[in-house]
């Protein structure tokens, strides 16, 4: 059985078969999903689905695209979220230099606070680092050294892995698992594949980040948990080994992370 750490079954592309495709994971292989919020709203969804499905666990968070909508009372509302039934992370979190780069300083500050919220809570993140990788293992250093003076841990994914093979080393020496999802089936991902031949296979996570990034053969598609055995058997070649190993181990990761599964 597979876990895909990374979703957002919240989103409109499931209104017309949301109910079917999420009673239809553990038929297919996929014994637990976490959903994502990625603002106040969307994290009250991904509580709602938790709620409703057994498959579905939640995680709570604000995401670096979502900030500049952000009310005074933001981090109360993630905080008392954060308390409800099946809520396993705290996540979509991070930095974007990608599609927002005005705002790097703001950026920081919510990560800061969120990963600051994570640590007290003792629930790991998922961390969502675009064009931001000195920045996200800079700030995530710093608040990992926070957290351990005041006796707290500081842990979580690093979610949709795009940098080398040396930086995913950095983060897993702060604690940190490397999510690979349907990227590295890409014929162009070339500095996935050597992260997913080069890590431990103890230091990865499976995720989907569906509706989005399909992987090969249904690229440009709408992605589901489904579609995992893909990722996973790509892993497996990239290693030489079998596909069942990859799917066996990865799920021990994200059990031994997240400890609310």
């Amino acid at each position: 059985m597979i876990i895909d750490t990374h979703a957002h079954y919240d989103d409109e592309k499931f209104d017309e078969d949301r109910e079917k495709l999420l009673l239809s994971l553990k038929e297919g292989g996929i014994e637990r999903v976490i959903n994502m919020g990625t603002c106040v709203k969307t994290s009250r969804e991904a509580v709602k689905l938790a709620k409703t499905y057994d498959a579905v666990y939640a995680a709570v968070g604000v995401h670096p695209e979502e900030i500049a909508d952000l009310s005074g009372d933001w981090l109360d509302e993630i905080r008392a979220l954060a308390g409800a039934e099946k809520v396993v992370m705290i996540g979509e979190i991070g930095l974007d230099y990608y599609w927002v780069k005005d705002n790097k300083e703001e950026q920081k500050k919510v990560f800061r606070e969120q990963l600051k919220l994570a640590a007290e809570l003792d629930l790991p993140v998922s961390v969502h680092s675009r064009d931001a990788a000195e920045d996200t293992l800079a700030v995530i250093t710093e608040e990992v050294a926070i957290a351990k003076a005041k006796g707290q841990r500081l842990t979580g994914i690093i979610h949709c892995f795009g940098y080398s093979p040396e930086m995913a080393e950095s983060f897993i020496k702060l604690g940190f698992l490397i999510g690979i999802g349907g990227v590295v089936t890409f014929k162009n991902s070339k500095k996935l594949k050597e992260t997913a031949e080069k890590i431990p296979l103890e230091k990865l996570v499976l995720e989907t980040d569906a509706p989005y990034l399909a992987p090969e053969p249904f690229r440009g598609k709408r992605n589901s948990s489904l579609f995992l055995p893909y990722v996973a058997e790509t892993i497996a070649q990239i290693r030489g080994i079998a596909r069942e190993e990859v799917e066996k181990i990865t799920t021990e990761n994200a059990y031994r992370l997240i400890k609310g599964l």
